[in-house]
Parts: structure tokens; C-alpha cells; sequence
């Protein structure tokens, strides 16, 4: 085995680091979903969970189920939007006219 390929990160792979960078933002965003749900206390879910006996298996499986819906959902859209390519063009509306070709005498 060489040297070099040993000492390599799995992050030094193009598809592996987007993945990497999307999970972390659905990190993020299940992360302030937790916090929005327990700060609003929606039809008492926090009162609710805090009156258990076992708070944190609660807390830990809301933000288990966060973060597998919001990272999949962050790592899935990254792979999709690969092949696409922003354009210039407007998405909808008139098309724009396409110049003619110059005649020459």
C-alpha cells in the first residue's frame, strides 16, 4: 500500500465533502427546529416532555428524527441539483428573440 493513498481523507473526495457540507447544514437546521419547538412550546410539547421521567431519551429521539429528515433531505437535494447548470435565461415569461444573421450585398 503506498504511503500517500494511506494518509489520504475521505474528505479530499469531491462527492464525499458535498455530502459532508449538506449533512452539516441539516445538522443545522434540525438543531434551531429543536430549539424554535422547545422555545415556542407548541400545544405544551415542551411541559409535555419535561413532565417525563426520562426528559433526555425525548429530546434525543426528536433530534435523532430532525436530523435524519433534515440531513437526508439537505444531502439528497445536492445530489440532485449536480447535473443542473444556473442559467441566464428567465425560467418563464416571453421567450427572448433570437437575433437574425446579418445579409451582406
Amino acid at each position: 500500500m503506498d504511503r500517500r493513498t494511506s494518509q489520504r481523507s475521505p474528505l479530499r473526495q469531491p462527492l464525499l465533502r458535498l455530502l459532508a457540507v449538506n449533512l452539516s447544514i441539516g445538522v443545522c437546521i434540525a438543531s434551531l427546529m429543536l430549539g424554535g419547538l422547545l422555545t415556542l412550546n407548541p400545544a405544551g410539547l415542551r411541559d409535555l416532555i419535561l413532565a417525563d421521567r426520562a426528559p433526555g431519551a425525548a429530546f434525543g429521539l426528536l433530534l435523532f428524527g430532525f436530523l435524519i429528515t433534515f440531513g437526508s433531505a439537505a444531502m439528497g437535494t445536492a445530489i440532485m441539483a449536480l447535473g443542473h447548470k444556473p442559467s441566464d435565461e428567465p425560467r418563464g415569461g416571453k421567450p427572448r428573440p433570437i437575433p437574425a444573421p446579418a445579409r451582406v450585398r
